[in-house]
């Protein structure tokens, strides 16, 4: 209750979003080539110092509290408390999604934005490990986060990538562990099947869907993009027609396997997807292309294969085929190995059904928290309401990154 009062004391009587203001044009906008502009930021500086330092002779902790207050609402610094109150812990890694969580391709024009680096960064310089978890090829991350966060930061060894949803993991500076492929641990029947549906997906395409899909250059997944603007009516168009015929490849690969007919081995495995996700249902009805038997068809020897195989539909974004034994949570145990995190208590912060694997899991093995997007999927929203309802805007990630940061903050108020 004291940390409470302090608290509220702190935001009812200082100007804290003046404080906020100063510290971010600080942090953020470094000054140019200019005798004016640096003594302008020069001015607001010496106004932020004169600010924090009158909180620091104001308040117990005044060192915490005074960055409290500088980088996080009101709002945010009581989330961050509620959170202590409950767990006891501050955060000590940090699993992020990149696509639609810490960036936005209709809010932040596909760029992480600037304040989102910066508590990215602020936290990694804290002692924060960084684990980019994505569905997204090793050079695609690489090549954004170098450019966001800068090499120095990417090649820490502090930070890890798990790319492709968990089919390998990237961790610089950690000699023969630095590149783990996760994909080389399945065995052969799987492989095969993959390669078969791999070899096929754009010869053996309709015309329209060859000429108007591409696919995305993994290492082990297979995931159809579509050539147009993600998200539009055309892309749909071309996902929905992907995600078919990605499904029809497969019964092909499954049924050679185990001797059976293609075209029965086409008829199950839609069957069983249908079963098992409402919007590739969605998609197999409106496209006419059910299957003609039910789930209880399905042989017995098919059902355990395609039990270890995941068919992913993201809407208007892609289409894609991967092992659910190489999934993000796969990916984020590895990087915890490397990384050396023995006992977590991370943040989760995603949008998809890949990411609400990785959610579930840190919350049932008490390892951490977990946050979205407002709009995350269904799921993952009803899961992250559930449980502390950490829900930020979209294109704002660092709202939940300053609330992270006063958590920590405030873990060091408890333990001085």
């Amino acid at each position: 209750m004291q940390v409470y009062h302090q608290l509220y004391e702190l935001y009812d009587s200082v100007d804290t979003e003046t404080l906020r203001a100063r510290q971010d044009l600080v942090n953020m906008f470094p000054p140019l080539d200019s005798q004016v502009s640096l003594q302008q930021w020069e001015s607001v500086r010496d106004d932020l110092d004169q600010q924090k330092t009158q909180i620091r002779r104001s308040f117990p902790n005044g060192d915490e509290y005074a960055e409290i207050a500088a980088h996080a609402t009101e709002t945010q610094a009581f989330t961050a408390l509620d959170l202590y109150n409950k767990y006891e812990r501050p955060i000590n890694a940090l699993v992020l999604d990149v696509d639609e969580t810490l960036r936005s391709a209709s809010t932040t024009d596909n760029e992480i934005p600037r304040d989102a680096l910066y508590f990215l960064t602020e936290l990694h310089e804290r002692g924060v490990p960084i684990v980019i978890c994505t569905g997204q090829t090793l050079e695609n991350v690489k090549g954004f986060m170098i450019q966001g966060l800068g090499s120095e930061i990417v090649h820490s060894g502090n930070l890890s990538i798990v790319y492709e949803a968990g089919t390998g993991v990237f961790t610089p500076e950690h000699g023969a562990d630095t590149k783990r492929l996760l994909y080389e641990s399945l065995d052969d029947e799987i492989v095969d099947i993959f390669d078969a549906v791999r070899s096929r997906v754009l010869s053996d395409a309709p015309e329209k869907l060859r000429r108007n899909c591409h696919l995305q250059g993994n290492e082990f997944n297979i995931t159809v993009k579509p050539n147009f603007k993600i998200g539009s009516e055309r892309a749909r168009e071309i996902i929905d027609a992907g995600l078919v015929h990605q499904i029809e490849l497969l019964g092909d690969a499954v049924a050679t396997q185990l001797g059976y007919p293609s075209d029965d081995g086409r008829q199950w495995t839609k069957a069983f997807y249908a079963d098992a996700d409402p919007e590739i249902d969605g998609v197999l009805t409106d496209r006419e292309e059910t299957a003609t038997c039910a789930l209880e068809d399905v042989p017995d020897d098919v059902t355990s294969l395609l039990e270890r195989i995941d068919v992913a539909y993201y809407e208007a974004d892609a289409a894609e085929i991967g092992s659910l034994e190489l999934n993000k949570v796969a990916g984020v145990e590895a990087a915890f190995d490397v990384l050396g995190i023995d006992d977590p208590f991370a943040v989760a912060m995603g949008d998809s059904k890949s990411d609400l694997r990785v959610m579930r899991w840190l919350t049932e093995s008490e390892a951490g928290i977990c946050a979205a997007p407002e709009h995350a999927s269904t799921d993952v929203l009803e899961f992250v309401r559930e449980t502390d309802d950490l829900v930020f805007d979209e294109g704002n990630s660092s709202e939940m990154l300053r609330a992270i940061y006063a958590l920590n903050e405030l873990a060091a108020t408890y333990q001085t």
